[in-house]
């Protein structure tokens, strides 16, 4: 059985619009969503890392070397920056991780809309190599052709 490749207009009218999955998912999500993201997005980076580090190594520097009558949280224990330090984590936490969740859902959905796009892009691949084949067979006949006509 031959296979009859689709013509170029009948690829096109067979092709779906492409889809930007970003805007789709962006336009999808709640104000509380959009929270949670900035949230994840801004405490993943090495300047958040930063200002913790600043914060941290200023607190307990100067309730190490700061005048005595000044310092606020006495070494060794740090209490208070203990207690502040895991309230900010317990807080961040399940907002990181609604963050992540929601990260994943958008990386599935790009991830389902490359496989369309894949596939759309193999079968239209699939029409050019067999009108090629075709086009091959025809410039081998009418080579024979135009060979068995000189001899």
């Amino acid at each position: 059985m031959v296979h009859t490749p689709l013509s170029v207009r009948e690829l096109r009218e067979k092709r779906r619009p492409i889809r930007n999955v970003n805007v789709e998912h962006r336009e999808k999500l709640s104000v509380l969503e959009r929270f949670a993201l900035t949230v994840t997005e801004t405490i993943g980076t090495m300047g958040f890392f930063l200002i913790l580090l600043l914060w941290t190594l200023g607190w307990i520097g100067w309730n190490i070397v700061g005048p005595i009558e000044m310092r606020f949280d006495p070494y060794p224990a740090f209490v208070l920056w203990l207690f502040i330090s895991n309230m900010i984590q317990l807080m961040l936490l399940p907002l990181i991780l609604v963050g992540q969740n929601l990260q994943s859902k958008h990386a599935e959905v790009r991830a389902q809309a490359d496989f369309e796009l894949n596939v759309q892009a193999e079968e239209e691949i699939e029409t050019i190599l067999q009108h090629l084949e075709n086009q091959n067979d025809l410039i081998s006949k009418i080579s024979n052709t135009l060979e068995d006509k000189k001899n």
